[in-house]
Formats: C-alpha cells, structure tokens, sequence
C-alpha cells in the first residue's frame, strides 16, 4: 500500500525552472554569447553544483564580467516572472486525492527552505505538507538521497512506500537511491533529460486521474510505465 507522497518543488510544483533558463539565455544574449541547454542542465535538480552561470559566460567572452549586476539585474527579472507562474497542472488534484486515501504528503527540495516555503505560502500550499526538506537540512542535495531519505524520516514510512514526483534526472536519481519509487514529470526544460529508469514518465501530472496514480503504485512491484 502507498502510503507517501515526496513531491519535489522547482519545475513540479512551481516552474522555476523555465524563468530560471530564460532570463540567464538573456543575459548570455545581451553578452552575444548563448547559454546550451545541455550546459544549464548540470545544474538543474541539484546537480553536482560545479556549473556557475557567470564564470561559464566569462569563459565564453574571454574576459571578467559585472557579477554583482548581472546577477542583480537578472534575479529582479527572474522573481518578477516568477509572480506570475501558477501551480503547475494536476499538482493540487493529486494532493487531494491523497488526503483523501490517507496519504502522506512532504516536499524535498535542493532549494533553501526560504525560497520554498515562501512560495507554497503564496500558492496557498505551505499547510497540506507534513514535511519540508529543503538544502538547508542535508550536507548533500540531489542526486544524493539524503533529502528523501529525511523526507521519508519525518513522514514516518519506508522509503519503498512513498514515491517521488521529480522533473529533473538529478532528481529521479536521488529517490532512487534513496529507496523510493520515482514518477518522472519533464518540464520544457529538462524533457530531453535521460528518464529511462524512471517507474512512470507522465508528461504532465494532469495527464494521469490521481486515485489512478496512486492506486499503481499500492504494490512495491508495479511495472514501470510511459503515460
């Protein structure tokens, strides 16, 4: 039987990862240099947290760059995009179709517990999780699976119990390893990411009825599938 739910927060519930991309597109471009996805995804779900934006565009231009307003310039732009951004599509159904069956229900985020609290308050959201766990409380973020691992800690369950809600490869990796089964979500961002060994691709949340999502996963051994 399910008995949890870990959803992950930027690109799942809210797509940060999309105005993240763009606006930095937009400064490499005023630069007249362009960013690569496949470089930017390094960095997308945790990543190894080598990839910096600033110092790659400087290796491009071969020269130092204003990092101090570049970034400013760049965040104001990113956050006001943000303000914008609804829940993603299917998010809160899912959330009440688990309430419904007595499912529980954590975020694990390699955000900073700031960034994600704010806005599941803004959203509306903040009090229908029974855990948060953010990059605040573990030495490592995703792919390592110290953030499910605390997720399924303070929920209570074992990890083959719960199943994560992960957009990004680092992300699907470190449910994994941490135990969990892993539904892998793809946003425009990261849908050429290698999601191979996920046990259910969805191309969007909405795209499969909840108590149908849920109900899937009531047995350790369901097969993996590609909706």
């Amino acid at each position: 039987m399910l008995e949890a739910i870990v959803f992950d927060f930027d690109g799942t519930i809210l797509d940060t990862e999309t105005p993240d991309f763009q606006t930095w597109q937009e400064v490499y471009r005023n630069h007249g240099a362009e960013l690569p996805l496949d470089v930017w995804l390094q960095c997308v779900g945790g990543g190894t947290g080598e990839f910096r934006p600033d110092s790659y565009l400087e290796g491009l231009l071969g020269r130092v760059i204003d990092r101090e307003r570049v970034r400013t310039e760049r965040r104001k732009r990113f956050l006001d995009l943000i303000k914008v951004m609804p829940i993603m599509p299917g998010v809160v159904e899912l959330i009440d179709a688990a309430e419904r069956r007595g499912v529980r229900l954590a975020v694990a985020s390699s955000s900073d517990r700031k960034w994600v609290e704010s806005h599941l308050q803004r959203l509306g959201l903040l009090g229908r999780f029974a855990a948060i766990v953010t990059a605040d409380d573990v030495e490592r973020v995703k792919p390592d699976p110290a953030l499910y691992r605390l997720a399924a800690q303070k929920l209570q369950v074992m990890p083959e119990r719960a199943i994560a809600i992960e957009d990004s490869h680092n992300g699907m990796l470190g449910a994994q390893r941490a135990g969990l089964r892993c539904v892998s979500v793809p946003n425009c961002i990261t849908r050429d990411s290698d999601f191979s060994g996920a046990d259910l691709c969805l191309n969007s949340i909405a795209s499969m009825a909840p108590d149908d999502l849920i109900a899937s996963f009531d047995h350790p051994d369901s097969e993996r599938q590609s909706l």
